[in-house]
């Protein structure tokens, strides 16, 4: 804990009204003697003061000084804001006046600060500001700054309180969240997620049930028929204990709106945000979700094995949620082999990027090599600024440039792609926002389809 010190302002306001009161003394021809040592009297009255209140007030500060207690939530998640609560204990039996600073991350904006604070004798008093996340990992809180009124009002003490404190930013859970909620209430055509009635439909065996108009004949059990006395039929369900692996691009390509206001953050973390809404719905099919980066400097690739069972979101995240896109250049072949070699058994791979044009010479060789093995869809972040240039209103000629430019950018792209992914129906090439559905419904196509 340190101390500095800052004149209050009644202090500074008393120096100049002496100050003033001096010269005016002179100018009505006062003498220069007993207007000095009149001067130096009050200054000698005013340090008394406030060397005596200084060290007062020191003294009670030492006896019992005010106590910080900063309570945080467990973590924070990016664009979403989070209000947080800091209790300031007085055991004290003198009044504390001042205002107050909380030390944050410069990846947080926060609204509500500098508090005012007062905090009367033998009282706890609970202050309370909003912090919102602009990036995800790991965020610092420093200490909390007090600038103190001392007790005769002579000084304002600067004072550090509390410990430093670390938090981790996630990905917003809020697509997750609202996906289980309308799953539960059957409504998630509400967010474009098609669903399919399938009794009957699979090759898993789920469960006997009574038999119900439309069902197939050739799924009664005949002894469950005899022994209930009444039809029984066999449901079945999608394949279970399937792969579903991320092939996640960290390069240069997806640092696209990085920076930009908006509430889910750029491309990579709506990626993110599909990643992991795919992943909860995967896990919920009973099939096993991994995921691989690539496009990193060298020894940064994160890898995680495909696993199932409800904690392995929490862990994937674990994993990936400090992850930022890199400056290098994703190599998708390499990427590509490196999934050969890990990956042995059939997975639906998802290769999720930032396509362009020029990436077709290097990603039709990866994916000719990943479909070897495994079912891969290619799933592209389509910049949202090239809509936006492409509908601006020709209000002036140069803007005819930058449209038209839009569009001749926006047709090599689709063409570049459609020659890389051919006749595959699974491969979505969508704005990072519609990316979520988009994931969830090429996986129940891939399910309903038996592709894997």
């Amino acid at each position: 804990m340190r101390m500095r010190l800052i004149p209050s302002r009644p202090l500074v306001q008393g120096a100049a009204v002496a100050a003033l009161a001096s010269a005016a003394a002179l100018i009505a021809g006062a003498p220069a003697p007993l207007v000095g040592w009149a001067a130096a009297g009050v200054v000698i009255a005013a340090l008394a003061w406030a060397v005596a209140d200084l060290w007062f007030t020191q003294r009670m500060w030492q006896r019992m000084p005010l106590r910080l207690e900063r309570r945080l939530p467990q973590a924070l998640a990016i664009g979403v804001a989070r209000e947080l609560v800091l209790n300031i204990v007085n055991a004290g039996t003198v009044r504390w006046r001042g205002t107050l600073f909380d030390e944050l991350d410069g990846t947080l904006d926060f609204d509500r600060l500098p508090l005012a604070l007062r905090v009367p004798p033998r009282r706890r008093v609970e202050l309370r500001y909003r912090v919102t996340p602009r990036r995800r990992g790991p965020v610092r809180f420093g200490g909390t700054q007090l600038r103190l009124r001392t007790l005769g009002g002579a000084f304002e003490v600067l004072r550090t309180l509390g410990e430093p404190q670390s938090l981790h930013v996630y990905p917003n859970f809020a697509a997750v969240a609202r996906y289980a909620w309308l799953a539960g209430d059957r409504r998630l055509s509400q967010i474009g997620i098609k669903t399919y009635a399938q009794r009957g439909e699979g090759t898993d065996f789920k469960q006997l049930a009574d038999y119900q108009s439309g069902d197939p004949i050739r799924h009664i059990d005949w002894k469950a028929t005899l022994r209930h006395s009444r039809p029984i039929v066999r449901q079945f369900q999608d394949e279970r204990d399937q792969c579903v692996l991320f092939l996640l691009d960290c390069g240069r390509r997806m640092r696209a709106d990085e920076g930009v206001a908006s509430a889910d953050g750029g491309h990579f973390d709506q990626a993110l945000n599909a990643l992991m809404l795919l992943t909860h719905v995967a896990l919920k099919e009973g099939d096993e979700v991994g995921a691989t980066t690539f496009g990193h400097e060298p020894g940064q690739q994160r890898r995680f094995a495909p696993r199932k069972g409800a904690a392995t979101l929490n862990a994937l995240m674990a994993r990936l949620y400090d992850i930022q896109p890199g400056n290098g250049h994703s190599d998708y072949l390499e990427a590509a082999r490196d999934v050969m070699k890990a990956q042995r058994k059939r997975a639906l791979v998802i290769v999720l990027t930032n396509f362009r044009d020029e990436d077709a010479a290097e990603l039709t060789p990866a994916l000719k090599l990943l479909r070897t093995r495994h079912l891969v869809l290619v799933a592209s972040l389509h910049e949202r600024v090239l809509r936006e240039l492409a509908a601006q209103p020709l209000g002036m000629p140069e803007r005819a440039v930058d449209v038209a430019g839009a569009h001749w950018f926006e047709q090599a792209r689709r063409d570049a792609f459609r020659r890389v992914t051919g006749t595959d129906a699974l491969s979505v090439d969508v704005e990072p926002q519609q990316l979520p559905v988009a994931l969830v419904n090429r996986y129940h196509a891939v399910k309903r389809a038996r592709l894997l």
